[in-house]
């Protein structure tokens, strides 16, 4: 990325202009501009709209700062994170972490890295961190992921009289970006979006069988509850034989959900 010194020079010099022409725009001296140049002074923040408009570009232009490219390399970072995510939680940290120190509080990176952190282990850790996604993300994706989180924490820890209030914070949505992006997208971008989706669609289901399966059991209806988690079975042996894509994956929906089929066997041998 350009600096702001280096970056002022090259506009100047597309102008075509001297350092006094700019300076005198700008009501400063020429050897304030010189300095800006040199990498030695920043120019006031109060005087950048002004650079900005003079050379007719944006801020974010002439801070040589594109978002577009920088939310594509976000999201490689993201993705090779989710490669580890279930296999190796340390790995996927690591990934991340160093995508933070290349993007310094990206929320999206902070997202990502709230599934690699252990909710008994470093409770405190998941807990901050949500809280400071939700007070500071205007992205209601990351917002309303970090509550489903906290709330998973905070039932990991046995804190449920504050689980209810943080879930009610989440609106009820019908559908996800990633379905839509699957169906009304081409190509490539659909194809990852259909991936990712079928593989987090059919990991809820399973989980949610077990969920529905379990309050049957509750109330005495075990050849109901028996039948919910003999479905979650064949859905994650079915899984066995999907193939990997290794762009996204370390490993298929049936590699991910061992514990879930030690959870079914134990449910079934009660």
């Amino acid at each position: 990325m350009m600096n702001l010194g280096n970056k002022i020079k090259s506009l100047r010099k597309q102008k075509n202009i001297s350092q006094e022409v700019l300076a005198n725009y700008l009501g400063v001296s020429f050897q304030a501009v010189s300095k800006w140049e040199n990498g030695t002074a920043m120019p006031d923040v109060l005087m950048i709209p002004a650079i900005a408009s003079f050379f007719g570009v944006s801020t974010d232009e002439l801070f040589d700062f594109n978002l577009f490219e920088i939310e594509k390399q976000v999201t490689a970072v993201c993705d090779e994170a989710y490669k580890f995510r279930f296999t190796d939680m340390a790995e996927s940290e690591r990934i991340l972490r160093e995508g933070l120190q290349r993007f310094p509080g990206n929320e999206i990176i902070l997202n990502n890295l709230l599934y690699t952190l252990d909710f008994h282990t470093r409770a405190d850790e998941v807990i901050n961190l949500c809280k400071t996604l939700i007070e500071s993300t205007k992205d209601d994706s990351v917002k309303y992921d970090a509550c489903r989180i906290l709330a998973m924490c905070y039932q990991e820890n046995g804190q449920k009289d504050l689980i209810k209030p943080t879930l009610e914070m989440i609106p009820e949505i019908y559908f996800t970006k990633l379905e839509l992006m699957a169906s009304m997208l081409d190509g490539e971008d659909s194809y990852r979006a259909a991936q990712l989706h079928k593989n987090i669609c059919a990991e809820d289901l399973i989980s949610m069988l077990i969920v529905v399966g379990k309050r049957l059991k509750e109330n005495g209806e075990n050849e109901k509850a028996v039948l919910q988690f003999k479905i979650a079975q064949k859905v994650m042996e079915a899984f066995k034989y999907d193939f990997i894509e290794e762009k996204w994956f370390k490993g298929t929906v049936y590699d991910y959900t061992a514990e879930y089929r030690e959870e079914i066997e134990k449910l079934l041998n009660e």
